[in-house]
């Protein structure tokens, strides 16, 4: 079983608050946040432990594991209390790419609102080239690199996602259970979109092909509307998954290619202290 302290504090202020929309007002998260911590904490524990509908009340085995909920939490504010720097309050500069900011950032953000509630990060949106360029410059204080090597002294691994191909979801393509470059080129390769060309470069090599596309694009919004409109295919990250029109799928490729993402600050200068702070507690 693994619980987790954002899951324990979700299901312990939704009861000393009475409601999911209350907890999260008082956690300073989305509802949805506080409802998804609490049915993970049920998936852990093996039942319900809120009873939905009016009044937020514990159920049986809910009201077994409240009292031990609040002494762990207890022990944690205390921990905190003693080990949190009386400085982590102000504003952090964080960088990610399109699909990070999209499917990991939210998740990250509603851990930071928890741990590091008077800590405001401001999230800057780049390619992936563009995130150790920034960091190194100065333009942001932190940054989700992708594929580091080495990875930073101090950064932390905070996922890891792989490449998929995007077709539109009445395509004969979605209907197979892995795709190969071929297939895709055949339709005509959209590349570039969201930053995702050097993964897309990085699967010819592993092919042993010569990286080419039928279209090359910046944004990610351009490279749906062509698939949408019929005028190819593409190649992205898992965690682009949220970012998919209702009329686009994700399918496996062929060959597999994962991407690690590393939470880090800079190589050449000091960490901001609130860098360090978002490393730590994640």
């Amino acid at each position: 079983m693994t619980v987790s302290v954002p899951q324990l504090r979700a299901f312990v202020t939704t009861l000393d608050t009475g409601s999911f929309t209350a907890a999260a007002a008082e956690l300073g998260v989305g509802q949805s946040a506080v409802s998804h911590a609490v049915a993970g904490f049920e998936r852990e524990v093996g039942g319900p432990v809120v009873r939905r509908g009016g009044v937020a009340t514990p159920t049986p085995l809910g009201e077994r594991l409240l009292a031990h909920a609040r002494s762990v939490l207890a022990s944690v504010d205390a921990l905190e209390a003693v080990v949190r720097p009386a400085s982590a309050r102000g504003t952090v500069r964080l960088a990610a790419v399109p699909t990070v900011c999209q499917g990991l950032l939210p998740r990250l953000r509603e851990l930071w609102a928890v741990t590091l509630p008077d800590v405001d990060v401001q999230v800057y949106e780049g390619d992936d080239d563009e995130m150790p360029e920034w960091l190194e410059a100065g333009t942001v204080d932190a940054a989700v690199l992708v594929d580091p090597s080495p990875v930073p002294v101090g950064g932390v691994v905070v996922a890891q996602d792989e490449m998929a191909a995007v077709v539109r979801r009445d395509h004969p393509l979605a209907e197979l259970p892995a795709l190969s470059l071929d297939d895709l080129h055949e339709d005509g390769l959209v590349a570039g979109g969201g930053g995702c060309e050097y993964q897309i470069q990085k699967l010819h090599e592993l092919e042993g092909r010569p990286f080419r596309y039928a279209h090359r694009v910046r944004e990610m919004s351009t490279m749906f509307g062509m698939i949408e409109r019929g005028e190819g295919v593409s190649i992205v990250p898992t965690l682009g998954r949220v970012m998919l029109p209702p009329d686009l799928v994700m399918v496996p490729m062929a060959r597999r290619l994962e991407r690690t993402l590393v939470l880090s600050g800079p190589v050449s200068r000091e960490w901001h202290p609130l860098a360090r702070a978002l490393v730590d507690a994640v």
